[in-house]
């Protein structure tokens, strides 16, 4: 299925992208980009060790070194007590204020503990070896099973495991359940049982641009932050709860983002930078070394998962069982509902039992990564179906068939699906020309499916109508995957007028109301709908106006293809008035023309996908080369064909490299050994080949357009896809990723 390209004039067209010339010119701004005159330069001071009480600070040898104009610890910050959730948005203070500057003890290396401001870079790193900490070295616990076993270093002592009345203190922080049916008699009927044990690492979102922001307070005590984030009324919220500031006197303005994926969904910097703007009296700004952003910004969660899937002779999935223990970090916080409420939703199932545990670790605090927790899920799921296609002698993706959700299918989590289109990509993937290509010595072929949930949620926007016939539109989200040219695409459709005519804006936090991050493929969805009854409210207008100039009632005015035009003979013989011809006799005819909306959108629907993988094994180096990949995709529609791929694309590559490259590696101090993109070995373009894609269209039908979201699904099988691939090719099945080379080399040689 395809985009409509006979009614539409711009949904569904490749129009060019608005931020794409500045962007390769070097004129788009970033945050880092940012300066102001007299501004200082701030740095953090990180604790060495993974768990270490913290005695005492001492930082006036810091404060007295020439240039440095503040100093601060966590006693600048509000403390949020431990026995009361406060909650931003999804992110709970009481974790945050003590991930932003370690209060008690440090829990991971990297930990900030104090910070500076000077007025140069070199004063500030050399005041830093000022600043004084006492500590006391604590026992620390790094892997997510050894978390759990008996005597392991515990973090936070008020910690009690779920359902626990031993009142003993525990590093797990949460448990989420999920049940259908009876999964006992579900086994019983099963003629093939097959149960696997499973282990991934955690992984970098790996976004170019490191964390910063610049940060400026007027004297009547204003302040302005700029920064780089998915969200900058969250950086508004986030800043003004941990510096003790109303949200009236923080406005908050997004700069272009280099990457985010989830990653700049919270805040490092920027609490950190007010406090010390406040203290010195002059604006600070602060950036991220690459270093710093492995060491202290969060990954995604490694993982522990058990998974047991029955099945009859026929193929019938009759029970499944799974486990999933989730890394939190060093806070409670991992996403264990994407991996407990995704891994199954593919399936329509009768007896399930999933459980999810948030466990916490000396490790940076995790934070969310692109479908979090779902591609966590679905790999163990994805790799136990294919060894029970295996089993009973089924194509892999007809055992997916056989056992699809659909309209009506109850998932596990919850709802009752609506129509979607997981068969449509099953179907597709089954008929595309990868999928009977033949394969040569050393390959193999994989296939995974996926769900993402997608998401709604608040957001805003208004539409301008400039004198001369332009628009401006505006709205509350960063742009992180396109979403300025789908507002781009929307508005020029709904007003029929010629896309480069339309200027899409992100607004600050004083010039838009509220909207919420961007993140959960939630953005073109709930942007559409604030832009769709803004763009009517503006059509309205543009009725009335040219009712005005004509005499004639606004019921008896059409608005078609750019024009406002008499809806009859019998309302006039009237030349029809172009938006620009309307625009221009704005002043005598009301004023200004413009629409605004703001809501809490809901009715998203989720999205699925299914990959095919095709990977060849180097068996003298452990190698594994990805020879051919194809995502296929239900997008509900594609607003943006082009940027769509681009989605589908970058969330197979970086799945690719979570599958066989990517970790973090600790040394037996607990210690980062890899903090650089030099060895956190991430894909690069030689390591690929293109990604096919197919977008399936299966509209949402409670959207204006139809749009379902795009952006989380495609990093979702991609795990699977690939160990599914090198199983096949070698013969035997990995549990366990990265499936780096020496792991792989290792099973060749029978090792």
């Amino acid at each position: 299925m395809t985009t409509d390209t006979t009614t539409n004039k711009w949904i569904g067209k490749r129009t060019l992208r608005p931020d794409g010339e500045d962007k390769v010119t070097g004129r788009a701004a970033y945050a880092a980009d940012t300066s102001m005159p007299g501004m200082l330069w701030g740095k953090i001071l990180r604790s060495p060790h993974p768990h270490a009480r913290i005695r005492s600070i001492n930082t006036d040898k810091a404060l007295s070194l020439p240039g440095v104009k503040a100093v601060m610890t966590a006693a600048d910050i509000v403390e949020f007590p431990l026995d009361k959730p406060v909650m931003v948005g999804i992110a709970d203070m009481r974790w945050i204020c003590r991930n932003v500057m370690a209060r008690d003890k440090a829990l991971f290396a990297g930990h900030p503990v104090a910070a500076v401001a000077a007025s140069t870079q070199k004063i500030a790193a050399e005041a830093l070896k000022l600043i004084e900490v006492d500590y006391e070295i604590l026992p620390f616990v790094i892997d997510v099973d050894e978390a759990t076993a008996p005597g392991a270093a515990i973090l936070h002592p008020h910690l009690r495991a779920p359902g626990d009345k031993s009142d003993t203190p525990s590093n797990i922080a949460g448990k989420l359940e999920h049940t259908l049916g009876d999964v006992a008699v579900g086994f019983a009927a099963a003629d093939v049982v097959i149960e696997r044990t499973f282990k991934t690492k955690p992984v970098h979102q790996g976004y170019i641009e490191p964390h910063a922001c610049l940060v400026s307070v007027a004297k009547d005590g204003k302040a302005t932050i700029w920064s780089s984030s998915q969200g900058h009324f969250m950086v508004r919220a986030m800043s003004a709860h941990l510096t003790g500031t109303q949200q009236s006197d923080l406005k908050a303005i997004p700069a272009e983002i280099g990457g985010g994926f989830g990653g700049k969904t919270i805040v490092y910097l920027e609490p950190i930078a007010l406090i010390l703007a406040r203290k010195s009296g002059r604006p600070v700004k602060m950036t991220m070394s690459r270093e710093e952003v492995f060491r202290a910004s969060g990954p995604t969660s490694g993982s522990s998962s058990t998974v047991k899937i029955g099945a009859t002779r026929d193929g019938r999935i009759t029970a499944v069982e799974a486990t999933y223990r989730l890394q939190a970090g060093a806070f409670p916080g991992s996403p264990i509902r994407g991996a407990v409420g995704c891994a199954l939703s593919p399936y329509d199932l009768a007896n399930v039992r999933i459980t999810g545990y948030d466990i916490v670790s000396n490790r940076p605090k995790s934070t969310a990564y692109r479908a979090p927790g779902a591609p966590i899920g679905a790999y163990p799921v994805e790799c136990v179906l294919d060894e029970v296609a295996a089993a009973l002698k089924i194509d892999p993706l007809l055992l997916r068939l056989k056992n699809a959700a659909k309209q009506g299918t109850k998932a596990a989590y919850g709802p009752v699906f609506p129509s979607i289109g997981y068969e449509e990509t099953l179907r597709a993937a089954m008929e595309h020309p990868h999928y009977s290509a033949p394969l040569g010595p050393n390959q193999g072929r994989g296939v995974a499916s996926g769900f993402w949930f997608n998401a709604g949620g608040e957001s805003s926007a208004q539409v301008n109508i400039n004198e001369d016939g332009t628009v401006v539109v505006v709205t509350g989200h960063p742009d992180i995957g396109g979403s300025r040219a789908s507002t781009v695409n929307i508005t020029a459709e709904l007003l029929g007028i010629h896309y480069s005519k339309v200027q899409a804006l992100i607004g600050d936090t004083s010039s838009i109301p509220y909207s919420a991050v961007t993140g959960g493929s939630r953005v073109t969805f709930a942007s559409a709908i604030v832009v769709t009854k803004s763009t009517e409210q503006v059509i309205e207008i543009l009725r009335q106006r040219a009712a005005k100039i004509w005499k004639i009632d606004a019921e008896a005015v059409v608005w078609e293809n750019g024009h406002a035009r008499p809806a009859g003979d019998n309302a006039g013989k009237f030349e029809p008035l172009s938006l620009a011809q309307i625009a221009a006799r704005a002043s005598e005819t009301g004023g200004p023309i413009n629409g605004r909306a703001s809501a809490n959108t809901t009715g998203a629907d989720g999205g699925f996908g299914t990959h095919i993988c095709d990977v060849e094994v180097d068996r003298e180096t452990g190698r594994v080369l990805v020879k051919r990949y194809t995502v296929i995709q239900d997008v509900g529609r594609a607003i943006h064909p082009a940027y769509v791929e681009g989605q589908m694309q970058g969330g197979a590559v970086q799945g690719i490299g979570w599958a066989l490259n990517e970790e973090y590696l600790y040394d037996r101090g607990g210690r980062l050994e890899n903090p650089g993109f030099l060895d956190y070995r991430m894909p690069v373009a030689s390591d690929l080949p293109m990604i096919d894609c197919v977008i399936i269209e299966v509209p949402n039908a409670k959207h204006p357009q139809g749009v379902r979201g795009c952006g989380e699904v495609p990093i979702v099988p991609a795990l699977a896809a690939v160990a599914n691939a090198l199983g096949r090719a070698l013969g035997q099945r990995f549990h366990e990723l990265p499936m780096r080379p020496s792991n792989v080399l290792a099973a060749v040689e029978g090792k």
